[in-house]
């Protein structure tokens, strides 16, 4: 189930339905957004802080199903992550979400609802940058900005090595629904009613600061389940600040080399898509071909046609 693109002139919504984001990096990011021609409603609980999270569960909640019962919201655009939405997804209206589907864009600890959106409503949504975690600071890279055009009109989507460099851990070209995000909210998912399907998919994963034994571990768990297995092929993105504080450790090469090189499908890693800058911003549950040949990862849009 496609959204419908954006308009010059459409409104869209911004809520957090993770942690408090920071404040002052996103009224800076308000700017680039008016300058694609939308109008920004803000959620009545974004600037609320619970603890480590911006609202309590009910607030947070509030906040989202109102965006997508209102008629005049276009797409939602979320302020930050953090932590927070494996705790609100089992009290999600999905049938609210079904009726009214629109552009959903954020990533990180968004990858949860990202998965049990698309898992019980069809709905596609889309990994890409967030207002206060990258917008609204000085490093937000020219080509980040780029990647909203795919709002705006049907888009099919090419990333290859003009983007950045990509190395073949495993060989092999398979097409399917891209379906994943960040690693811990994958990890996280197993064994409970939105655990990711990875069937005939291209699993997409990426992280932030999480060391390599860490990623080992989480990577062990998605082999133990058949995540790995049951996937079509394997898009690695950034890890960013994969960097051991215990010594003597693995590198995050190597883990990565042990649990994908003898897999029979294919697996590419150096993707720019995750918290890094630049951000390559991609829809998810899209059908896609990832080919090692290649070098690329061909993407169908993520909107409708108008």
């Amino acid at each position: 189930m496609l959204p419908k693109p954006l308009t010059h002139g459409d409104t869209v919504g911004v809520i957090a339905p993770a942690s408090p984001p920071n404040i002052e990096n996103y009224q800076k990011s308000k700017a680039f957004i008016e300058s694609l021609g939308l109008s920004i409603q803000e959620g009545k609980h974004l600037k609320n802080v619970h603890g480590y999270l911006a609202g309590t569960d009910d607030e947070r909640l509030e906040d989202l199903h109102a965006m997508f019962a209102d008629d005049s919201i276009k797409g939602i655009i979320f302020a930050g992550g953090g932590y927070g939405t494996a705790r609100i997804a089992h009290r999600l209206d999905y049938e609210l979400i079904k009726k009214n589907p629109k552009i959903f864009w954020g990533y990180s600890d968004l990858t949860y609802l990202h998965t049990a959106i698309r898992q019980e409503t069809g709905l596609v949504t889309f990994h890409g940058p967030m207002l206060a975690s990258d917008v609204g600071k000085d490093d937000f890279h020219p080509l980040s900005k780029k990647q909203f055009n795919q709002l705006f009109e049907p888009t099919s989507l090419v990333y290859d090595e003009s983007f950045s460099t990509l190395e073949v851990l495993a060989e092999g070209e398979a097409e399917g629904e891209i379906v994943g995000g960040n690693l811990t909210l994958i990890a996280s998912s197993l064994g409970g009613p939105y655990e990711l399907d990875t069937k005939g998919k291209l699993l997409f994963i990426e992280d932030i600061d999480e060391e390599p034994y860490r990623i080992d571990g989480y990577l062990a768990q998605l082999m133990h389940a058949g995540k790995l297995d049951d996937a079509a092929g394997i898009i690695v993105g950034d890890f960013k600040n994969a960097v051991p504080t215990r010594k003597p450790s693995l590198s995050l090469e190597t883990v990565l080399n042990d649990y994908f090189q003898s897999l029979k499908k294919p697996v590419m890693k150096g993707f720019q898509i995750g918290h890094c800058q630049p951000h390559f911003a991609i829809p998810l549950g899209t059908r896609a071909t990832l080919s090692t040949k290649n070098k690329s990862l061909s993407i169908q849009p993520g909107v409708k046609e108008s």
